[in-house]
């Protein structure tokens, strides 16, 4: 059974294709299947932005699709950048640009607390919808640390490692992450729709 994931990232294909490949499931990309979508991600949760995508993928290709969205979570922020994790600080700025943003927004606060969060849904041809939430607990730290990963990981301590995420090794990351986590309840998810 083919799955089209809505991304451009060859390492998030590779994560979910291997990740599905004991269900027998393939995953593709758009441009595996000759479409390009490009969705507005005009939702105010994680979950509504990764369905946008999937239903628009879906609705392109005819097959089964698959999108996540993720982000930042920052109490002392009210929640942000949350949603626009992505684009916090507009146009031009790269993932150093963003996080440097962050931790000069964050200069004098003493709450720290944050959370990574990912949902992750899957559109079906006959309107059947799957989805899958995880998030992993943190801190931002006052100063960036690593070099592992990308966005934000320098900055999102994890107080029980004593590491920031760029200083994890992706294996000992993804155990712990939101989007690991995530993705571990949506392959159980669909392991459990397909035997239907």
């Amino acid at each position: 059974m083919k799955f089209v994931l809505a991304t451009h990232n060859p390492g998030k294909l590779r994560e979910m294709g291997e990740i599905l490949s004991s269900l027998g499931v393939e995953v593709v990309s758009p441009a595996d299947v000759g479409i390009t979508v490009d969705v507005e991600e005009t939702g105010t949760t994680f979950a509504e932005n990764a369905m946008l995508k999937a239903k628009a993928i879906c609705a392109a290709s005819g097959l089964p699709a698959i999108a996540d969205d993720s982000g930042l979570c920052v109490d002392a922020l009210n929640g942000g950048p949350g949603v626009y994790s992505a684009r916090y600080g507009g146009e031009g700025l790269d993932d150093r640009g963003r996080y440097t943003l962050l931790l000069q927004n964050m200069r004098g606060q003493t709450t720290r607390a944050a959370h990574f969060a990912c949902a992750i849904a899957c559109a079906f041809p006959n309107g059947d919808e799957l989805t899958a939430e995880g998030r992993c607990d943190g801190a931002i730290a006052f100063a960036p640390m690593g070099t592992e990963g990308f966005g934000y990981d320098p900055v999102f301590l994890v107080p029980e490692k004593g590491k920031t995420f760029g200083q994890l090794p992706a294996e000992e990351k993804s155990a712990i992450s939101h989007r690991g986590k995530a993705l571990r309840a949506f392959s159980e998810k669909l392991a459990t729709y397909l035997k239907k």
